[in-house]
């Protein structure tokens, strides 16, 4: 007992079922079995297997290629705090509550539009390849007869370049707030599914496809390819039915934003705007406001009731609402 070469240790494989025989009896101690795979369905994704435009957990790819600027940013602001000034920054207090007017739901257009266009200068200006696909090259599609220069694909554009670009379209086409956030999920979708880079070749194409597919699929009201056409004078109706058409097909017409995804999007760009110092500006919360947001908070507050109700889950108290001795208590807060 106890000798490695008792018989009491000794296993041999049972020969009746080769088929059910453990393969790693018969390799050497630390050897492990190219058998001895996981399902498919036990695997963990790989990195390159996460789309951020679909998984509410993954990080954006635009905060990750903007991630150099945001610490240079955070610190810079550090350093400026430490500097004594007679600049005080707006802070809410008891008498006073400054926030701005975006919200998840109804984000500042400006700003947002700002903000969507900074997240393509960085798309551009660190990308990882140069990797392309001809209908989105803007000199083989021009945008204007103009063509473009013999250097167009040598330098990247400004931000206030990709800005003026991107306000010109939603101006023009009336589009929301919202339908920017939407373009930046569906670019990013891109990247991914068609395995390309936004660079300064076809960056304009890219954004007119997925602000064209945006506008669709979020506005109630739909602008029309045609439209299109008449803010962009030089391009055919039959360029933006194709370039829609190969879009689409490279999302492999996969047009879905979840709710958890949308407000990622939204704060994350609220977190670049912030290390750019493109913060939305506050101001002071009216009474009109807050009526308004106390309106909100309880139209979703019965949505939620609604929804307990009808799955039959038990709603909980909170232990601010529960008195031993007086049953529920309400509290009643003041805005001064």
């Amino acid at each position: 007992m106890g000798n490695q070469n008792s018989c009491c240790c000794y296993r041999s494989p049972s020969p009746i079922r080769k088929d059910i025989v453990k393969l790693e009896d018969y390799l050497p101690e630390g050897e492990v079995s190219s058998n001895n795979i996981q399902h498919i369905s036990e695997r963990e994704p790989d990195d390159g297997d996460i789309d951020p435009s679909q998984d509410p957990m993954a990080g954006t790819i635009f905060m990750e290629r903007s991630k150099a600027s945001i610490e240079n940013g955070m610190t810079r602001k550090r350093s400026q705090h430490q500097i004594a000034d007679n600049k005080l920054k707006k802070s809410s207090s008891c008498s006073t509550i400054y926030l701005d007017d975006s919200t998840v739901s109804q984000p500042n257009l400006k700003n947002t539009v700002r903000c969507v266009a900074l997240a393509i200068y960085y798309h551009i200006k660190n990308r990882m390849s140069e990797r392309r696909l001809d209908i989105f090259d803007e000199k083989l599609h021009p945008l204007s007869k103009e063509g473009v220069s013999d250097d167009y694909d040598k330098y990247n554009p400004e931000h206030k370049q990709i800005y003026k670009f991107v306000r010109t379209l939603f101006n023009a086409a009336q589009l929301t707030a919202e339908c920017a956030i939407i373009t930046l999920v569906y670019l990013e979708r891109l990247l991914i599914c068609a395995e390309l880079d936004i660079a300064p070749s076809n960056w304009k194409r890219i954004v007119l496809g997925a602000i064209l597919l945006a506008s669709k699929v979020w506005d109630d009201q739909a602008v029309w390819n045609v439209d299109y056409c008449q803010i962009l004078k030089d391009i055919t109706v039959e360029d933006m039915n194709e370039l829609e058409r190969q879009f689409l097909e490279m999302l492999q017409f996969n047009i879905n934003v979840p709710s958890s995804v949308y407000a990622k999007y939204y704060f994350d760009l609220r977190t670049l705007a912030e290390a750019n110092d493109l913060a939305f500006p506050s101001e002071p919360l009216s009474k009109e406001r807050a009526q308004k947001l106390e309106a909100m908070s309880r139209v979703m507050e019965d949505k939620i009731t609604a929804e307990i109700v009808k799955n039959g889950i038990k709603k909980w108290s909170s232990l601010d609402n529960v008195n031993a001795g007086a049953g529920v208590r309400r509290s009643v807060a003041i805005l001064s």
